[in-house]
C-alpha cells in the first residue's frame, strides 16, 4: 500500500477530489495547511503598514491506496492541480506496511 500526501492550492480541491473520484478513490483526509518554498509569499496592506505574509494557505490531502492505484492517483492529481505557475504544491508517496479497518478489523488492502 501506498500513502501519497499532496499540497495543493485551495482553489484546486474540488477538481482533485473530482479527478480521484473518476479513478474510484473515494476516501481522502483533506486537512488545511499554511507553507512556503519558492512561491515565498506576498506583502499585504494593513492600516496603512505594510507587512510580509510569508506563509500562505494550502491544502493537504491525504490518501491511502493500493500500489496497483498508487500511479494513476499521482496522474490525476497532478493533472487536477497543475496551473503552471509557482506555488502548485508537491506530492509525496511512501509506503504504508498495515491498514486497518476499526469497525471490522479488516486488515492490509481490504481496509482501504
Amino acid at each position: 500500500m501506498k500513502k501519497i500526501e499532496a499540497i495543493i492550492k485551495p482553489f484546486k480541491l474540488e477538481e482533485v477530489k473530482d479527478a480521484l473520484h473518476e479513478i474510484g478513490i473515494e476516501g481522502m483526509t483533506v486537512t488545511e495547511v499554511k507553507g512556503f518554498g519558492r512561491q515565498k509569499g506576498h506583502t499585504e496592506i494593513y492600516r496603512g503598514s505594510e507587512y510580509t505574509v510569508d506563509f500562505l494557505p494550502k491544502i493537504k490531502i491525504e490518501i491511502v491506496i493500493t500500489d496497483a492505484k498508487a500511479s494513476e492517483a499521482i496522474v490525476a492529481i497532478v493533472k487536477a492541480a497543475k496551473t503552471g505557475k509557482i506555488g502548485d504544491g508537491k506530492i509525496f508517496v511512501s509506503s504504508v506496511s498495515e491498514a486497518i479497518r476499526i469497525r471490522t478489523e479488516e486488515k492490509g488492502d481490504a481496509a482501504v
